[in-house]
């Protein structure tokens, strides 16, 4: 296993079942620092976030596993595409990362809140099966898990990433397993978030390459979920400078009673830098957020503006970075 050390944490690199899969483990500044959402009363606007100490692992700790090796979309602003795809993450490989992960901490025994994504390296809907299994089996199988790990863990939130390729077989009976799972078994305490990244289906063609199933007919697939419990669904928009963002015609298609808003800018990969992408000065001003924010709550819809630190930037933690695909490190704890 190798472990490299970023600002906020790790990202880990080992052998598996098939190759090489990539790990994050790191630690939150906290939602005071880093997010703006009115309506869970973070009102104050993020003109950057410092770089920092995190919160204790002890209060929250953040994993994100990879559900497959590389990715066979071909996202033009991800470097997950320049490795060579290699299939579905096992089980067996998806319970290792966890239990790498936690093990590069050795001497934390206990957290709050263990955020785990399903979001590093790989499309999530190709690998269902074994995603939703897995996570299933963290609540069904919790002392077990928690044993071996050496972790208790007062509150487990898993969160399902996905770009809803049109390729996916059956994207209706899985995104209502996972549902089902998030509402009943883990008592709402679960994500579904869609990359949408903007309402215009030409501009959406460009970043996933024609490769997702446009809005029209994912709104129809979405529109038969039951009422989330807990945490609303999430559609997150990953911004640049050209983004379109029209609140009025996503409140047409996705319910704002069942559906949220999340804002991100566009990441520094070597992917998006070189397709032009940026969102300029999203890193230390909000200006670049506010009109996609306006339109979103305008529409009815709660709407989340996060925003990382350069640290966690350039450390490579946020969406679209593979270290096995190129993307450079570019700051050193």
């Amino acid at each position: 296993m190798k472990k490299t050390r970023i600002p906020t944490g790790f990202i880990i690199v080992d052998e598996y079942s098939r190759g090489q899969l990539e790990t994050l483990s790191i630690g939150d500044y906290g939602k005071e620092k880093n997010i703006r959402a009115p309506f869970l009363g973070y009102e104050n606007r993020i003109d950057g976030v410092p770089n920092g100490p995190v919160m204790p692992l002890e209060q929250k700790w953040v994993i994100t596993v990879s559900t497959q090796y590389g990715c066979p979309m071909r996202c033009n602003f991800c470097d997950v595409p320049a490795i060579r795809f290699g299939g579905n993450a096992s089980i067996e490989d998806l319970e290792r990362q966890v239990a790498n992960a936690i093990s590069v901490f050795g001497n934390v025994t206990y957290t709050d809140r263990l955020n785990l994504h399903f979001a590093r390296m790989g499309e999530p809907l190709f690998n269902a099966d074994n995603v939703i299994e897995f996570s299933a089996s963290l609540i069904t199988d919790k002392l077990r898990y928690q044993k071996a790990w050496g972790l208790r863990v007062e509150t487990l939130h898993s969160v399902f990433t996905t770009m809803a390729p049109k390729a996916a077989k059956g994207i209706n009976p899985i995104l209502q397993r996972w549902c089902s799972l998030k509402n009943n078994l883990y008592n709402g305490q679960a994500g579904l978030q869609l990359s949408i990244n903007s309402t215009d289906e030409a501009r959406r063609d460009e970043m996933f390459d024609g490769m997702q199933l446009p809005l029209v007919e994912l709104a129809g697939v979405v529109s038969a979920l039951p009422e989330p419990v807990g945490r609303k669904y999430c559609l997150n928009f990953a911004v640049h400078d050209d983004t379109v963002l029209d609140g009025k015609k996503l409140a047409a298609m996705f319910n704002p009673d069942h559906w949220m808003v999340k804002i991100t800018p566009i990441h520094e990969t070597t992917a998006s830098r070189e397709a032009g992408l940026k969102t300029s000065d999203g890193y230390v001003k909000y200006a670049p957020y506010e009109r996609f924010e306006a339109s979103a709550m305008d529409a009815g819809f709660d709407t989340i503006v996060f925003i990382p630190s350069m640290d966690e930037e350039r450390g490579l933690v946020t969406c679209g970075n593979a270290v096995l695909g190129g993307s450079e490190l570019r700051i050193h704890a």
